[in-house]
Order: C-alpha cells, then sequence, then structure tokens
C-alpha cells in the first residue's frame, strides 16, 4: 500500500459570499484572528504527513502562492530589525511542504479542479482538503483519514451528522457501520430533500482517494469500496460568514497571548 503524501486543495473559486472583502484578494487569504485560513488547512495536511501541497488557483489568486513563498526583502527586513520570532514564522511558513501550483483554467467546480491535479498526482492516492473547511482536532482530521486508508486500503471521506433541516446543503451517504465511527459507503445523494436523505451524515471537510479516482465518487463505489469517518474535531464552514466569526473567536480563546483579555472583553459585553 503506497503512503498518503500529496494533498490537494482547490482554491480557485471566487468567494463571492464575502463581497466585497473578496473583490480583491482570495477568500482563502482572510484571516482567522492573524493567519490566513488556507494555512490552517495546509498545516493540518503537514502534520498528518503530507509532504507535497498541491493548491489548485484561478484568477487572482497569486497572494496565496507569495504567502507561501520564501519573502527575501520581507526576511531582510526583519533580521535587521532583530525581529527574531517573526522571522522564524515567515521561514517556518515557506518550509512547510513543497508547494506545486496548478491553474484552473474555468470555474468549473471542485470535481474539475481535483481532475487538473491528475498529472501531478500520477499514481499515488492522495488527499483532497476544502480551502475553506477547518476542524479544530486534538489528532489532525486529515490523520484520521488516513489511518481509516491504511486499515481498509480505500478511498476514505469525511462526514459529520447534520440536522436534518439543514440535509439539503450537502452530499449525504448511504452507509454501513464497519467499526467505531467509521462506515462504508454505499451510496450518495447530492442535496436530497429531507424526506428523500438517506441518513444525517453528511461529507464535508475532504477526502483521502485512491489515484482511480479522477471521476465521480459514485462510479468509483462501482469498482471498489468507498468509506466514511465520522471524524472528531469541531469543523468550521470558514466561507460562511457566521461560522467564520465562531472560528475566529474559538482560535483567539485558544491563544495563550490573547486569551485572557480577549475573555475578559467579551465578558463584558452586553449581550
Amino acid at each position: 500500500m503506497k503512503r498518503v503524501r500529496k494533498a490537494v486543495i482547490p482554491a480557485a473559486g471566487f468567494g463571492t459570499r464575502f463581497l466585497p472583502a473578496t473583490k480583491a484578494q482570495p477568500k482563502e487569504m482572510l484571516p482567522i484572528v492573524d493567519k490566513p485560513v488556507i494555512q490552517y488547512i495546509v498545516e493540518e495536511a503537514v502534520a498528518s504527513g503530507i509532504e507535497q501541497i498541491v493548491i489548485i488557483t484561478g484568477q487572482s489568486k497569486r497572494s496565496i502562492e507569495d504567502h507561501f513563498d520564501y519573502p527575501f526583502e520581507l526576511a531582510h527586513r526583519l533580521r535587521s530589525q532583530r525581529k527574531e520570532e517573526e522571522l522564524r514564522e515567515v521561514e517556518r511558513i515557506s518550509e512547510l511542504a513543497n508547494f506545486v501550483y496548478v491553474r484552473q483554467q474555468q470555474p468549473l467546480g471542485n470535481g474539475h479542479a481535483v481532475l487538473v491535479a491528475k498529472d501531478v498526482i500520477g499514481d499515488e492516492p492522495f488527499a483532497v482538503l476544502w480551502g475553506d473547511d477547518l476542524v479544530d482536532a486534538e489528532v489532525p482530521c486529515l490523520r484520521q483519514f488516513i489511518r481509516v486508508y491504511e486499515r481498509y486500503g480505500a478511498s476514505v471521506m469525511g462526514v459529520m451528522k447534520v440536522p436534518m433541516e439543514s440535509i439539503s446543503k450537502y452530499g449525504v451517504i448511504a452507509a454501513k457501520p464497519v467499526g467505531e465511527r467509521a462506515h462504508e459507503v454505499l451510496d450518495l445523494v447530492e442535496k436530497p430533500s429531507q424526506e428523500s436523505a438517506p441518513s444525517d451524515l453528511a461529507a464535508v471537510h475532504g477526502f483521502v482517494l485512491t489515484p482511480q479516482i479522477f471521476d465521480a465518487i459514485k462510479l468509483l463505489m462501482a469498482s471498489q469500496k468507498v468509506y466514511a469517518l465520522e471524524f472528531e474535531g469541531k469543523r468550521y464552514d470558514a466561507g460562511n460568514k457566521l461560522e467564520f466569526l465562531q472560528a475566529t473567536v474559538d482560535f483567539a480563546l485558544k491563544r495563550p497571548d490573547l486569551a485572557d483579555d480577549f475573555r475578559s472583553y467579551l465578558k463584558g459585553l452586553e449581550l
């Protein structure tokens, strides 16, 4: 069984839900506290053992490449000003992984975005993580997926239980339990009504995929098994304004340099 070394992050969308903030910058570069959303995703991948990050970009996405590049001028300025902590951080970002950028010339959706990475992926299993989907977990969420892949030798998707009144927003699986929080996927229904939904398990956050999948997930299920994992951790759709704000508050409260003062501020609000 080949090890999962590569991750694809589709980041070519327009981010219209965050206009006007995303008129001139990618939604993936919006900060949660002081770190762009996409950096959280990349750090999850690296903490899960990923060595190469393939970012699918599009129009007006150059700042993503710049963020993970080595900043010669900034590094020189920080070094001359003896700002050693800041210097170490910007250098660390550029050394997180081997970054590859593939341009999606037309906004044809996430499935097509994964397809354009085919030549970079080759015949290896790989991960797919969405550029605006965060999970705060003790064990990195992707690491949880990879463990299931290593157990069953098949593709894995992340799922979580969602309220039935929200079920029509998601792809929903029909599944057979096979272990603790793990399921064999029997079917995938896109945005079903409450009446037609096969379960309350919605596909979110990402996948680990075998290289046979450069097609729809349902076609893959015709030739091999697909598994799903109810991952442990708190998930935020950072492309949703409310959840973006919730993530900002929660991540700020986890920061030793901010938590006490920020918590005092929140307690003093007249709500």
